[in-house]
């Protein structure tokens, strides 16, 4: 029945954000399969997390969409979430998710917190940041960047980062606490775990970004971008190694976040358990 209800959830939830355009097609049926699994394979706690994830992130990417715009043609991907990035966002909380239903274990669940508080926490600052009055600057060389430069943070993307990691964090704390499941640990821990997780976690995909992230030069307009292609011709690769492009950064973030958030949630059970 859990399958069932995990199904006829996700087509729900994926249906909708398919005509609100928010999903492509693969991205749509990609989702549909992570939340059946998640539910299915897990229960409120971990589809409820996801479900938040994917609906604040929704709702802030069509805030402002005409102030966005200029930024958005610096990423290899905008507008619709194809199934890559429904994956690379998604992708390691289904397998935290499978790995607590097969072998079941607190571990699973601090790591799956970190993760989502990431992935989080990084769309809000992407999504917020781009709406800053003032140009990002290099997490490396805090150099101004234009904007929707890899790599690139400000004050107003980093407090969104705070605050939507937070969000997982107390999410967490409240789904655990409804379903009566996870580990026993402290309960107050959860927030922190979130909070600094997922902010640890955005900065490490900064800087990443800024680091050994793919970049592309566009030989008409001159800018830096995500893309192979750019006003309508091939760019030119400039720094950054070959495979490491935006969803693959997102990935290495998440584990980076799921990691202190899990280490987090042991050392408060060890220390105040």
């Amino acid at each position: 029945m859990d399958w069932i209800i995990g199904a006829v959830g996700a087509c729900l939830v994926a249906g909708a954000a398919y005509a609100k355009r928010s999903l492509s097609a693969s991205g749509a049926i990609a989702a549909i399969i992570m939340g059946t699994i998640y539910y299915g394979a897990g229960d409120l706690f971990w589809f409820g997390l996801l479900l938040l994830f994917f609906i604040t992130s929704s709702v802030l990417s069509k805030v402002k969409q005409a102030e966005k715009r200029q930024a958005e043609q610096m990423y290899e991907k905008s507008g619709r979430r194809d199934a890559v990035q429904v994956l690379a966002n998604g992708g390691i909380g289904m397998v935290l998710c499978l790995g607590n239903y097969i072998w079941p274990s607190p571990l699973w669940f601090g790591a799956f917190v970190g993760v989502m508080a990431t992935v989080t926490a990084d769309t809000w600052a992407t999504e917020w940041g781009s709406l800053s009055k003032s140009p990002p600057r290099s997490i490396v060389t805090w150099k101004p960047l234009p904007a929707g430069t890899s790599g690139g943070v400000s004050l107003r993307g980093s407090a969104a980062a705070v605050v939507g990691a937070g969000m997982i964090g107390t999410a967490a704390l409240v789904l655990l606490l409804w379903t009566k499941s996870g580990p026993d640990w402290p309960w107050w821990a959860w927030i922190p775990a979130g909070a600094l997780g997922g902010t640890v976690g955005a900065f490490v995909d900064s800087y990443l970004g800024a680091t050994v992230q793919v970049m592309y030069r566009c030989p008409v307009c001159g800018k830096s971008v995500e893309s192979r292609t750019h006003c309508g011709a091939a760019t030119t690769r400039y720094r950054g190694w070959s495979f490491m492009n935006n969803d693959a950064v997102n990935l290495l973030s998440s584990v980076a976040g799921g990691g202190l958030a899990l280490t987090i949630m042991v050392l408060a059970g060890r220390w105040f358990g």
